[in-house]
């Protein structure tokens, strides 16, 4: 029902807005001389009772628009009078059928992939966080008690009083050592051993892995032969990794200059021979 007093507020209705309100589902206004929606109660009979049966599905969108031009005011007793044009324009006011959705905000109780580790608060979708991480214990709600809660979890394993845990880029790097070989080129014409800052180098080169001597280890017996060996990687001080490696002959790398450089001398070697002949 419309409220026809100095002020007409917005209709909620459940369909899209139009020019008149007939399209719009949910709203019904009762012209004059037409019979009300709920039957007046007869004198010594209980009151009428309208029953609306429980539906399980989500609600519906909604739909507010206000009228274009506002009704006059009407006399004390009698109904407004509605243009039969006019008064049937409206302005939509609100549609929350086409609203952006908004992302689910959950806090990860434990590590997840491309998502992040235990404590990390995270925007999914609404299905991903009911079908997957909620029923699965992988994430809570973040509400304020389960903030606080992490919040302080995160200060006692700053303090070092709880046992630190594996970040999501450790994991991934550990994934990846697991999976990789390393390769050492060194040279013939020269006596070396091999040292932590040589492999450390190689990390970069060969695999494009940042490792810092630091958490490098290698066997306790020196390394100045061509052969295969072993090398332990620690990940931010928690994990180690067992990374197989082969120190073999350097080979000088083919670039352009490189290639310039043995046409020359093939080029002073055809000249000789010539001279010679």
């Amino acid at each position: 029902m419309v409220s026809m007093g100095g002020s007409i507020p917005p209709l909620r209705c459940l369909g899209q807005a139009g020019p008149e309100l007939g399209r719009c589902r949910g709203v019904s206004i009762c012209p004059s001389g037409s019979r009300p929606l709920v039957p007046r109660a007869e004198q010594g009979s209980p009151p009428a009772v309208v029953l609306r049966p429980h539906s399980s599905l989500p609600p519906q969108p909604t739909v507010v628009v206000e009228r274009w031009w506002q009704v006059p005011l009407s006399k004390e007793g009698r109904k407004p009078r509605l243009h039969p044009r006019r008064h049937r324009v409206y302005r939509l006011v609100e549609d929350t059928k086409h609203l952006p959705k908004k992302d689910l905000e959950l806090i990860l109780t434990q590590s997840v992939e491309d998502l992040g580790s235990r404590g990390d608060v995270v925007f999914v979708k609404k299905s991903v966080g009911r079908n997957k991480l909620l029923p699965q214990g992988l994430a809570v709600y973040a509400s304020p008690e389960n903030r606080k809660m992490f919040e302080e979890e995160k200060k006692l394993r700053q303090e070092g009083k709880l046992e630190a845990i594996q970040t999501q880029s450790g994991e991934k790097t550990v994934r990846f050592l697991k999976s990789c070989r390393l390769e050492v080129g060194m040279k013939n014409n020269v006596n070396w051993e091999l040292n932590n800052e040589i492999v450390a180098r190689h990390f970069l080169k060969n695999l494009r892995v940042f490792v810092p001597p630091h958490a490098l280890k290698l066997p306790e017996e020196p390394i100045t032969k061509w052969g295969e060996y072993w090398c332990d990687v620690t990940v931010n001080g928690l994990e180690t990794v067992r990374v197989p490696m082969s120190v073999v002959q350097f080979m000088r790398p083919k670039t352009k200059r490189y290639r310039h450089w043995l046409a020359l001398q093939e080029a002073q070697l055809a000249a000789r021979k010539k001279e010679l002949l």
